[in-house]
């Protein structure tokens, strides 16, 4: 369940966040959500994979497995893991 609150920013960092959140067409609410979101999770320490390792993954459909559609969930976390760790 969400929670209300209420926020006070400078008025140029209220007309810039709502440029931002018509850019991507999403509710200012919903910019502000992802923003905590990204947020908390850099400060627990979350790896953020590199975009060269998110473009290792589309090499996935040429491996030859016939599974990949019912075990992509594995195959993805396997090949990130694997990034992380070089």
């Amino acid at each position: 369940m969400k929670s209300r609150t209420m926020v006070y920013l400078e008025p140029e960092q209220l007309q810039s966040l709502q440029k931002e959140a018509r850019n991507q067409r999403i509710s200012l609410a919903e910019l502000m959500r992802r923003l905590v979101k990204n947020h908390l999770t850099k400060d627990k320490g979350i790896p953020v994979a590199s975009k060269e390792a998110y473009q290792k993954i589309v090499g996935l459909g040429s491996s030859g497995k016939k599974d990949i559609s019912e075990n992509h969930d594995q195959y993805l976390g396997k090949a990130i893991r694997r990034e992380h760790s070089r």
